[in-house]
This record gives structure tokens, sequence and C-alpha cells, in this order.
């Protein structure tokens, strides 16, 4: 799925994930490395053309991760500990993108909102066609874990049973998906 498709079916999660992993500048992907493990790093995100893009050091080794086995995890920054602001994750597959027309205009995109300005060719550049998409948050003062889902559109509560536990999902009326 584009990240537009998502826009257009759930629009207030997707104006959440768009706060969460693109307003912040930098978010975390999961590969896996050649060995089977995960692999996390850094990447600057940049919404264009309906789709989410994540551009990567010409042969670093998340980029020939993602080429080997184009399974990622795309994940927001967290903040604090208490997890108050939520994460925000996505799931999918990054989709190789050679074309230089699209690094061009990537790269000017590139420049005009994140700072610079990628040589084209010489970069690997990836949009993410996600199949699932997760916001949990935690309630500071319960311990309670909400979670919100998409696809299909779902919502639920896990109170807290402990300082570390959770108990059942109990389903809550969509205060984040439609559904």
């Amino acid at each position: 799925m584009h990240w537009s498709d998502f826009e257009h079916a759930q629009p207030v999660m997707a104006a959440l994930g768009r706060e969460r992993l693109i307003t912040p500048g930098v978010l975390l992907v999961a590969t896996v490395r050649r060995d089977g493990t995960p692999r996390v790093s850094p990447v600057e995100p940049l919404l264009l053309d309906g789709d989410l893009w994540l551009a990567m050091m010409w042969q670093s080794a998340k980029a020939r991760d993602l080429e080997r086995d184009p399974r990622i995890l795309v994940h927001s920054v967290i903040t604090s500990r208490e997890g108050s602001d939520g994460e925000f994750k996505l799931r999918g597959t990054a989709r190789t993108e050679n074309d230089l027309a699209v690094q061009r205009r990537y790269a000017a995109a590139a420049a005009r909102t994140l700072g610079w300005e990628p040589e084209p060719g010489r970069f690997h550049l990836f949009a993410v066609d996600f199949s699932e998409a997760v916001f949990i948050s935690y309630d500071t003062d319960t311990g309670d874990q909400h979670v919100a889902m998409w696809p299909p559109a779902r919502e639920f509560i896990r109170r807290a049973t402990t300082a570390t536990s959770v108990g059942d999902p109990e389903p809550v009326r969509n205060r984040l998906t439609a559904g």
C-alpha cells in the first residue's frame, strides 16, 4: 500500500503517522541481515508523490539488506521512557527505485525539505509499500496500553494489571481508525 492510499482510507491515523514518523526528520528501519538477524538503522523519511521514501548511502549495509530481502519495519523514534507519545510502526517491503528521473525529483525535494541533495545514481532510494500500520500508546497515569491497527481497522485497550503486564484486549470505539 502507498502512503496516499493510507491517507485516503485512514486520515486520522495517517495524520498521526505523519506526526510521529515524518515530522521528527528521522525514523528507525529494521532490515534483515544476511545471517537472518535484524539490523536497526536511522533514516531520514520523505513523503513524495504519494509514497514514503527512504534514501540510503551508496552500498550501506542497510541498503544491501533491502536489496537482498525487501522486508522492512519502519518505526518512529521514541523520546521518553514513559512512551506517552506512543510508537508508530509500518510493516511491509521496500521497493528499489533506480530510475534516474525519479532519483532527481527525490534529490530536489530532499534539498528543499531535508537540507541535503543526494547525487542521483550514487545513493539507494526505496519506496515503502506497507501492509500494516500500528500505533501503540500508554496512559502514563494508569499504565493502560492503547493499540490501533490497520488493515483491517481495529482498536483495543489492554488494561495494566501490574507495572510490567497488561490484560486481554478490550475493544474501544474507533478513536483513530475509520471502520
